[in-house]
Protein backbone atom coordinates (compact mmCIF):
# COMPACT_ATOMS: atom_id res chain seq x y z
CA UNK A 1 0.00 0.00 0.00
CA UNK A 2 0.86 3.48 -0.85
CA UNK A 3 -0.59 5.96 1.48
CA UNK A 4 -1.16 9.58 1.61
CA UNK A 5 -3.63 12.60 0.99
CA UNK A 6 -2.43 13.26 -2.69
CA UNK A 7 -4.09 16.25 -2.97
CA UNK A 8 -2.88 16.15 -5.62
CA UNK A 9 -0.72 13.28 -6.51
CA UNK A 10 2.67 14.76 -7.65
CA UNK A 11 5.29 13.00 -9.99
CA UNK A 12 7.37 12.83 -7.01
CA UNK A 13 4.10 10.23 -5.79
CA UNK A 14 4.07 9.02 -8.94
CA UNK A 15 7.61 7.35 -8.73
CA UNK A 16 7.23 5.78 -5.44
CA UNK A 17 4.07 4.46 -6.75
CA UNK A 18 5.85 3.00 -9.93
CA UNK A 19 8.66 1.97 -8.18
CA UNK A 20 6.21 -0.30 -5.74
CA UNK A 21 4.41 -1.74 -8.62
CA UNK A 22 7.82 -2.92 -9.47
CA UNK A 23 8.15 -4.83 -6.52
CA UNK A 24 4.96 -6.12 -5.75
CA UNK A 25 1.82 -8.37 -7.29
CA UNK A 26 -0.24 -5.41 -6.49
CA UNK A 27 -0.64 -1.81 -4.77
CA UNK A 28 -3.45 -0.15 -3.54
CA UNK A 29 -2.89 3.69 -3.42
CA UNK A 30 -4.75 4.26 -0.25
CA UNK A 31 -6.44 8.09 -0.14
CA UNK A 32 -6.86 9.29 3.13
CA UNK A 33 -10.21 11.19 4.10
CA UNK A 34 -9.82 13.29 6.93
CA UNK A 35 -12.85 15.82 7.49
CA UNK A 36 -10.98 18.37 9.88
CA UNK A 37 -8.62 19.30 6.49
CA UNK A 38 -9.18 21.55 4.60
CA UNK A 39 -8.74 20.19 0.60
CA UNK A 40 -8.58 21.34 -2.65
CA UNK A 41 -10.05 18.28 -4.34
CA UNK A 42 -12.93 16.06 -3.32
CA UNK A 43 -11.88 12.14 -2.28
CA UNK A 44 -13.55 10.79 -5.70
CA UNK A 45 -11.46 13.77 -7.73
CA UNK A 46 -8.15 12.54 -6.01
CA UNK A 47 -8.89 9.10 -6.76
CA UNK A 48 -9.86 9.88 -10.10
CA UNK A 49 -6.75 11.49 -10.67
CA UNK A 50 -5.00 8.65 -9.15
CA UNK A 51 -6.26 6.24 -11.49
CA UNK A 52 -6.04 8.23 -14.38
CA UNK A 53 -1.97 8.73 -13.79
CA UNK A 54 -1.60 5.13 -12.75
CA UNK A 55 -3.58 3.80 -15.74
CA UNK A 56 -0.51 2.52 -17.19
CA UNK A 57 0.30 0.36 -14.13
CA UNK A 58 -1.50 -2.27 -14.00
CA UNK A 59 -1.28 -3.99 -10.70
CA UNK A 60 -2.38 -0.66 -9.00
CA UNK A 61 -5.87 -0.34 -8.02
CA UNK A 62 -7.24 3.18 -5.96
CA UNK A 63 -8.91 3.44 -2.80
CA UNK A 64 -9.79 5.37 0.43
CA UNK A 65 -9.67 5.32 3.74
CA UNK A 66 -10.54 6.72 7.05
CA UNK A 67 -9.41 6.49 11.00
CA UNK A 68 -6.21 4.30 11.50
CA UNK A 69 -3.78 2.84 8.34
CA UNK A 70 -3.00 -0.25 9.61
CA UNK A 71 -7.05 -1.45 10.52
CA UNK A 72 -7.34 -0.54 6.24
CA UNK A 73 -4.53 -2.75 5.74
CA UNK A 74 -5.77 -5.74 8.13
CA UNK A 75 -9.34 -5.44 6.70
CA UNK A 76 -7.66 -6.17 2.96
CA UNK A 77 -5.39 -8.46 3.86
CA UNK A 78 -2.05 -5.89 3.08
CA UNK A 79 1.04 -6.55 4.62
CA UNK A 80 3.36 -3.82 4.09
CA UNK A 81 3.03 0.52 3.55
CA UNK A 82 5.27 1.61 1.09
CA UNK A 83 6.10 5.30 2.33
CA UNK A 84 8.47 7.77 0.26
CA UNK A 85 11.21 9.67 1.83
CA UNK A 86 12.58 13.31 1.10
CA UNK A 87 14.56 14.37 3.69
CA UNK A 88 15.67 13.24 6.79
CA UNK A 89 12.68 14.57 8.82
CA UNK A 90 10.70 13.00 6.62
CA UNK A 91 12.12 9.81 8.05
CA UNK A 92 12.13 11.11 11.51
CA UNK A 93 8.32 11.09 11.38
CA UNK A 94 7.60 8.11 9.40
CA UNK A 95 9.65 5.51 11.96
CA UNK A 96 7.53 6.46 14.44
CA UNK A 97 4.22 6.23 12.33
CA UNK A 98 5.85 2.60 11.22
CA UNK A 99 6.68 1.42 14.65
CA UNK A 100 3.26 2.43 15.78
CA UNK A 101 1.54 0.58 12.86
CA UNK A 102 3.81 -2.22 13.39
CA UNK A 103 2.44 -2.44 17.31
CA UNK A 104 -1.27 -2.25 15.71
CA UNK A 105 -0.72 -4.78 13.45
CA UNK A 106 1.49 -6.95 11.76
CA UNK A 107 2.19 -4.53 8.75
CA UNK A 108 5.82 -3.42 8.28
CA UNK A 109 7.08 0.13 6.59
CA UNK A 110 9.08 -0.18 4.09
CA UNK A 111 10.90 3.18 2.94
CA UNK A 112 12.15 4.22 -0.18
CA UNK A 113 14.02 7.27 -0.93
CA UNK A 114 12.47 10.14 -3.17
CA UNK A 115 14.66 10.20 -6.90
CA UNK A 116 16.73 13.21 -6.32
CA UNK A 117 14.81 15.50 -9.46
CA UNK A 118 11.49 15.26 -6.53
CA UNK A 119 12.98 15.59 -3.21
CA UNK A 120 11.46 19.33 -2.82
CA UNK A 121 8.18 18.51 -4.02
CA UNK A 122 5.39 18.21 -1.94
CA UNK A 123 1.61 18.75 -2.49
CA UNK A 124 1.03 22.11 -0.70
CA UNK A 125 4.18 23.37 -2.57
CA UNK A 126 2.62 22.46 -5.91
CA UNK A 127 -0.83 24.12 -5.18
CA UNK A 128 1.02 27.16 -3.64
CA UNK A 129 3.07 27.77 -7.20
CA UNK A 130 0.07 26.94 -9.10
CA UNK A 131 -2.08 29.47 -7.28
CA UNK A 132 0.42 32.36 -8.01
CA UNK A 133 0.55 31.13 -12.04
CA UNK A 134 4.06 29.48 -11.41
CA UNK A 135 4.79 26.72 -13.98
CA UNK A 136 4.04 23.03 -12.51
CA UNK A 137 3.61 21.04 -15.78
CA UNK A 138 7.33 19.06 -15.19
CA UNK A 139 5.84 18.39 -11.25
CA UNK A 140 2.33 16.35 -11.75
CA UNK A 141 0.83 14.20 -14.11
CA UNK A 142 -1.22 15.62 -17.11
CA UNK A 143 -4.35 15.06 -15.85
CA UNK A 144 -3.33 16.99 -12.41
CA UNK A 145 -2.62 19.84 -14.42
CA UNK A 146 -5.38 19.93 -16.17
CA UNK A 147 -7.50 20.02 -13.38
CA UNK A 148 -5.62 22.38 -11.14
CA UNK A 149 -5.59 24.49 -14.02
CA UNK A 150 -9.59 24.20 -14.01
CA UNK A 151 -10.10 24.88 -10.30
CA UNK A 152 -7.53 27.51 -9.85
CA UNK A 153 -8.76 29.56 -13.10
CA UNK A 154 -5.00 29.67 -13.84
Amino acid sequence: MCPGSFDPITNGHLDVIERASNLFDEIVVAVGINQSKNRLFEPDERVEMIQEATAHLGNVKVDVFRGLLVKFCVAHDISAIVKGLRAVSDFDYELQMGQMNRSLASVDTLFMPADPHYSFLSSSLVKEVATYGGDISGLVPEPVLRRLRERLGT
